[in-house]
């Protein structure tokens, strides 16, 4: 049960963005700027860090709703978020990906859990400035997000077809 009073039917974010407008709209364009706007990254591949930071931080209807979209931006590939989620390790993944991944698990721990060495592997991945910082900033911000989330025990589906169909209206329509 929610510990404020939510819009009911509203899952997640959704939620939150109704209940609070203005704050949503602030919160809703940072998203679109860092999951659309432009990056080195693909969408698919900054949703895929949305969603595993999630997923490290146990928020339910992030690490689902960004998994989802990433799938639809990745051509379907649910089966590489789910492998992501599952074990990073093993995940068929390149190798930047895989040092993009680890990156934002770090921030996800914390920003002083970064080391000198973390960025060493994603640049010899292939990483630039740009990429690192995008990494950093997605793995930031969906920190923030999902305790904001899981803060204010907003509700979140039981049923994957609900993230699924979640993902698919991110994934074309964006956060705006």
């Amino acid at each position: 049960m929610p510990h404020i009073d939510l819009p009911a039917g509203q899952p997640g974010m959704r939620a939150l963005l109704l209940a609070r407008p203005a704050a949503g709209r602030h919160l809703s364009e940072l998203a679109e700027q860092l999951l659309r706007g432009d990056s080195p990254l693909s969408v698919g591949e900054r949703e895929l860090i949305a969603a595993h930071v999630s997923a490290l931080n146990r928020t339910r209807y992030c690490a689902g709703a960004h998994g989802a979209t990433a799938a639809h931006r990745l051509d379907g590939d649910f089966a590489l978020v789910e492998a992501v989620q599952r074990d990073l390790d093993t995940a068929p993944v390149t190798d930047l990906q895989r040092a993009l991944l680890r990156l934002a698990g770090k921030v996800a721990e914390s920003g002083l859990s970064v080391t000198p060495e973390d960025i060493a592997t994603a640049r010899a991945a292939g990483a630039d400035d740009d990429t690192i910082h995008d990494t950093v900033l997605i793995a930031a911000a969906f920190c923030m997000y999902n305790r904001y989330v899981d803060g204010l025990a907003t509700p979140a589906p039981e049923n994957p077809a609900a993230y699924h169909a979640i993902g698919a209206h991110l994934a074309t329509n964006g956060y705006l």
